[in-house]
Formats: structure tokens, sequence, C-alpha cells
């Protein structure tokens, strides 16, 4: 976005967003900054060093370096280093595809395995005499397959080459008429 000695203003599609991501981040339950920041550095052309995203969006810097830890733990942000250049700078990835699987397989992680697993215990604590009603162990089981199958599925689709996913994504109602 600039030089390494000057910040230059964000144009006004680059704020619309960056603020928009920020609040898209909060609905998906990321933190507003670490989505912001991950916005700047997807627009940038060049990796940016953490004193300059922290002026360009006016944020404290170590809220910046906490921010550039999450992303750097997600995988979707790395640090690159410029020769002449001591400091740190940060890029995000650009294939957007590619950042998509890495951050379904994050969120697959951290929510649907642990979720899956405590459905797996629920199902067989729910068996033993006396443990749950009926209805309690069928809505358990439906959860449990439910999770079963999604995560079955974004396995597979996790396989496919970005053409092969692209190709299945704009078949839309295609898919619907061959499956039934």
């Amino acid at each position: 976005m600039t030089d390494t000695t000057h910040t230059r203003e964000l144009t006004a599609i680059q704020k619309k967003y960056i603020l928009h991501w920020g609040e898209m981040g909060t609905r998906w339950g990321i933190n507003r900054t670490v989505a912001q920041i991950h916005a700047l550095l997807f627009l940038s052309p060049r990796p940016l060093p953490a004193e300059e995203i922290a002026a360009v969006l006016g944020i404290a810097r170590s809220n910046v370096s906490t921010s550039l830890r999450e992303l750097q733990g997600w995988g979707i942000v790395h640090v690159v280093h410029i020769l002449g250049d001591r400091r740190d700078h940060f890029e995000s990835m650009k294939d957007v595809w590619e950042m998509f699987r890495i951050i379904v397989d994050e969120r697959h992680k951290r929510e649907a395995a642990p979720t899956l697993a405590m459905l797996r215990d629920a199902v067989a604590d729910a068996k033993k005499p006396g443990a749950a009603d009926t209805y309690t162990r069928d809505r358990l089981a439906d959860m449990l397959q439910f999770f079963e199958l999604m995560t079955t599925l974004c396995e597979h689709t996790s396989k496919l080459p970005t053409s092969s996913i692209v190709r299945l994504a704009k078949m839309g109602n295609k898919i619907g008429k061959l499956v039934g």
C-alpha cells in the first residue's frame, strides 16, 4: 500500500471492505481487529510491518501484535523478511480458495471436532440404562449422524482440486436435479 517510510490513506473502497470484513468477523466469532488486519493485508500488494498496520488502521501496536499472532495461528498470514529492513513484515494468503480451505479446516478442528467427540460420548452414555429417555437418545443420534455426514462431506470436498470445486459450485441447481 505504501513505501516503507510513509503511510498513505486508504481509499474509500478499501475502508469499506476493511470495515465490512471486521463486522463480518464479529458475526463469525472473530475479533473485529483481527478481521480488519486480515482485510488490510489481503488488499495490500506488498507485505506490511506491524507499525504500518497500526498506523493505517489507527489501532494500538500491541493489539496489532496480538491479532497478527492469531492470524498466523490460523495459517492465513505469515511473516516475510525484506532485504535491508530488520522488521518483520506480514502478508495474507492471496488465493481465496486455499484460504477458505484453511479456515474451514481450522474451524473444524476448533469447533466441529470437539462437538463431534462430545456427541459420540453423549450417544454412548445415553445408551446406558436409565441415562436418557428415548426422545433424547434419538435427538442426540440424529445430531451425531448430521455432524458425521457433514464432516465426511467437508473432508471429501477439501481433497478436490480448486477447479473441481469451482465447477461444482457453478453447477448450482443441476446438482439437486442430478441427485434428486
